[in-house]
């Protein structure tokens, strides 16, 4: 008779896999109930239903605004009221038609000039415009139904329908006495983002810009406040709150702010506005000569105004006014001072173009420079500006 012999494995096949049965079950249950990292060390843990007893916390103490944010904020609410936001827009096809459209073309800044509902902002802000329209602080409006340009100097006056008690206007400042690294302050609308206020200092002044029609801006102040667009023809105020410029531009590859703006000083403004609003049409007599900014003299002791250079072919030049120059030795050699023209004193680029104001393309003037020590008197035609 055969011997059946018991194979052990197979025996014991049954209990393994029941074991392992009960360790799969195990693990799974202790992956489903075992706390996670947050409640195990006691993180996000909470009674349910909420903690009745919480509530929000105490407010901090603050305390006392120092008095340049207090300036600050003074300045920024007695000005806000005087500026406004422009649009502009065009109707495309036919105004008698039920298919024409007014679409917006963008919009600016502009600031109250005087109690007459005149407005003050950049000629590229409402350049081909059908409509305009300000928008006061208070978010009121007012139809523009007037308009007159000086697109070389990039300034425009804007004629209101807006009620007398809306019309408060800026103090009007001197750009000829700003110093750079002076603290001013820019209101405007960037982005479409009414009444923003942005500070900075004055950068640079003397410098110069193109107009849209290519024109060269003389005498423009630099300063790094943030100038957006949407900030053109908004002022520039100063400490006191008076306006020392019409924000115009900025010097960025992408169109933001980058630290660099310009504006056109308030001593040319307060020139080319009153003429606009008389609505005068001429060209500006020029002498044909570049003048250094007045704090170069001024730091030298000279009065008058240094001629750097001349425009070549001139009226300036072939009257012989001298520019700065080097002599053989790479020495500067410093160029004529105009002292006056005619009987106008000139003490100041103000002053020259304050004069130049009083005269038409064509005109010939006396024009008095201080040369190595001596006073000359020349003869210059005044020609057209470029």
């Amino acid at each position: 008779m055969p011997v059946t012999t018991r194979n052990p494995l197979r025996s014991a096949l049954p209990t393994v896999v029941f074991f392992l049965l009960l360790l799969a079950v195990g693990i799974v249950v202790v992956w489903r109930f075992w706390p996670s990292f947050e409640q195990a060390v006691g993180v996000g843990k909470h009674e349910e239903g909420g903690d009745p007893a919480a509530a929000p916390r105490p407010i901090a103490q603050a305390g006392p605004l120092s008095a340049e944010e207090q300036a600050t904020i003074e300045l920024y609410d007695r000005s806000k009221g005087s500026v406004v936001n422009v649009t502009n827009s065009r109707t495309f096809g036919s105004p008698l038609s039920l298919q024409a459209q007014e679409v917006p073309q963008g919009s600016g800044t502009g600031f109250v000039w005087d109690e007459k509902g005149r407005i003050v902002t950049n000629h590229h802000v409402v350049k081909g415009a059908d409509s305009i329209r300000v928008t006061f602080a208070d978010q009121s409006t007012a139809k523009v139904y007037q308009v007159n340009s000086d697109a070389d100097m990039d300034l425009a006056v804007l004629w209101t329908d807006a009620p007398k008690e809306k019309l408060k206007p800026l103090p009007i400042g001197e750009s000829s006495k700003l110093q750079v690294g002076q603290r001013v302050y820019a209101i405007g609308n960037p982005f479409g983002l009414d009444e923003t206020l942005t500070s900075g200092i004055i950068s640079a002044l003397g410098r110069s810009i193109e107009s849209t029609t290519n024109r060269v801006i003389r005498g423009v102040i630099q300063t790094d406040a943030a100038i957006n667009p949407g900030n053109s023809g908004g002022p520039l105020l100063d400490s006191s709150g008076r306006v020392v410029g019409v924000n115009a531009a900025i010097l960025s590859r992408s169109g933001s702010w980058a630290g660099i703006g310009f504006a056109i000083p308030i001593d040319q403004v307060n020139r080319v506005v009153p003429r606009l609003i008389r609505y005068e049409k001429h060209l500006r007599p020029v002498l044909g000569v570049s003048i250094a900014p007045d704090q170069f003299t001024k730091k030298r002791g000279i009065e008058g105004a240094l001629v750097i250079d001349v425009t070549s072919g001139g009226p300036a030049e072939k009257a012989g006014i001298r520019p700065t120059r080097r002599d053989e030795n790479g020495d500067i050699i410093l160029g004529d001072v105009i002292a006056a023209i005619d009987d106008h004193k000139v003490r100041t680029i103000d002053d020259l173009y304050s004069a130049l104001e009083n005269y038409s393309v064509g005109q010939t003037v006396t024009v008095t420079v201080q040369r190595d020590g001596e006073t000359k008197k020349l003869s210059v035609t005044l020609a057209p500006g470029q």
